[in-house]
Parts: structure tokens; C-alpha cells; sequence
């Protein structure tokens, strides 16, 4: 279904040149604007989570899985292996 408006409010950004070329094939190639594109980004951005993805199922797996280590030894450990 096709949204139409009666008005849009205009907004300025501040954008690196070679960004906005890049933007701008980018939105051509998929017969869109980069107006349209940054619209959907924002959208996403301020759209409250739903309850089944506020949790990556990864997080699910390991909540719970450093339950009694001490933080102490963990950032030694940390420090070893990536030194």
C-alpha cells in the first residue's frame, strides 16, 4: 500500500561528500532516493523493540554462563590472550 502525505518536514544534515555519492548510487541503483533511505533508517532507529527481539537468542544461550567467575581472573585471562 502506497503511503501518501501532504507534507514532510525538511531536514539538514551534515554528510561527507564521498558519503553522499556513495549514498546516492546506492539509492539509484535501487530506484529509490536517499531521502526515502534515510526516512526507513530513522524509522528503524526510534522504533520500539518487540519482546521476542529485545534478546538476541545468542544472549539467551550465554546469560548465566559467567555466574561465579571472578572479574579479576577474567580480564587476566583476557589480557593474556590478547597479548
Amino acid at each position: 500500500m502506497t503511503e501518501y502525505r501532504t507534507y514532510m518536514s525538511k531536514l539538514t544534515l551534515s554528510v561527507d561528500e564521498r558519503v553522499v555519492r556513495q549514498a546516492k548510487r546506492y539509492a539509484a541503483k535501487r530506484g529509490t532516493s536517499v531521502s526515502h533511505l534515510v526516512e526507513r533508517y530513522l524509522a528503524l532507529v526510534v522504533r520500539p523493540p518487540r519482546a521476542e527481539q529485545a534478546e538476541p537468542p545468542v544472549l539467551k544461550l550465554l546469560r548465566g554462563a559467567a555466574k561465579g567467575v571472578d572479574p579479576a581472573a577474567y580480564e587476566r585471562h583476557l589480557v593474556d590472550k590478547y597479548r
